[in-house]
């Protein structure tokens, strides 16, 4: 079970800019320790999993931050249209579009994923896979 997921950043205001514009609407509360961002779903009572954090530290060996090739972390939204929204949102506070919301061809006929680079260059991914949603045309 993953537990954390962490990003390196650099600029921690940029970066709290950025993931405050669509965290807090996916659920996540953020928490501030030692001038580090934690993002953390609360637990449900009749949650038998708990859900990864997501934490955005400046990288501990002091080096800067950088992000991974083929490193990505997704979110997932409630549906197409808050994935619109969400990504939307986190352009207007800084983030850099990595690939549009809509349908790719290369997964299911209802996942609907738009990326994003945060201020740093990590890749987000923000996806719906709501199978009550629009399809994709086969």
């Amino acid at each position: 079970m993953i537990a954390y997921v962490t990003v390196g950043a650099d600029d921690i205001t940029r970066a709290e800019q950025f993931y405050s514009a669509f965290l807090p609407s996916l659920g996540y509360a953020l928490e501030k320790f030692h001038g580090d961002l934690s993002y953390i779903l609360p637990n449900q009572p009749e949650q038998s999993v708990a859900f990864p954090d997501f934490y955005v530290k400046a990288p501990f060996n002091g080096q800067p931050a950088t992000s991974g090739n083929g490193t990505m972390v997704a979110f997932e939204a409630r549906s197409q249209a808050q994935v619109r929204a969400l990504h939307a949102a986190a352009l207007a506070a800084g983030g850099m579009d990595d690939g549009q919301p809509g349908f790719r061809a290369s997964y299911g006929p209802q996942f609907y994923v738009g990326y994003l680079r945060d201020p740093t260059g990590n890749k987000i991914a923000l996806f719906s896979n709501d199978p009550n949603g629009p399809r994709r045309d086969a």
